[in-house]
């Protein structure tokens, strides 16, 4: 169905509402709004690391001095063996990783509705674009204590296995996993897709 308005000298509009138009046109949608995307990411970046007095040296500290007790309490004092070659506070920081990475992308997602709520209520974009741009914390995180761990491998002259070649797609499978409940608030109403478990 189209309406057409009143002719003007400059030119003549017209309106067209189509039905499934918003679904067919929402990923390029996406596309089209990757500035906001952009924008959106790297303020939380900003304010991530601006919140914290120490900054960017707080994101090592953190996975750090999580390894030295974990190693201290579990390797030390309780005995507990590594399984395999490597030692036991490379073994600790490498299974946190993932971990953090996941525990913090997901609550990073599920917290963006309320973070934003003044700019959705405002402005049309994707609601798509909010929860990815949160993930996007989450993941430099995780590249900052990648470096650790690689200085670690140095440190100790461990060599890991084929097996870390799959790590980028564990990163991707991770990073989406924990995107779930962030798109279950932002999924567009009259797109078909299966429901969600609500909480």
């Amino acid at each position: 169905m189209s309406l057409r308005s009143t002719s003007t000298p400059i030119q003549d509009s017209v309106l067209v509402i189509e039905p499934g138009r918003t679904e067919k046109n929402y990923y390029a949608d996406l596309w089209r709004y990757r500035e906001l995307f952009v924008i959106l990411a790297w303020r939380d970046i900003a304010v991530r690391y601006k919140q914290t007095i120490i900054g960017v040296a707080w994101t090592i500290l953190r996975p750090f001095l999580t390894m030295v007790v974990f190693t201290v309490i579990f390797g030390r004092v309780a005995g507990l063996p590594s399984a395999g070659k490597a030692p036991y506070a490379l073994l600790v920081f490498a299974g946190m990783l993932p971990w953090t990475l996941f525990s913090t992308a997901l609550s990073e997602a599920s917290n963006s509705l309320i973070g934003n709520a003044n700019l959705i209520s405002k402005v049309y974009f994707p609601r798509l674009i909010v929860p990815i741009a949160t993930v996007v914390t989450a993941f430099v995180d995780f590249l900052i204590s990648f470096v650790i761990l690689l200085v670690l491998l140095a440190y100790y002259q461990f060599v890991p296995g084929w097996n870390v070649l799959l790590l980028p797609l564990f990163v991707v499978l991770a990073l989406l996993v924990s995107l779930g409940p962030g798109l279950q608030r932002w999924w567009p109403a009259n797109t078909r897709c299966p429901p969600m478990i609500s909480p």
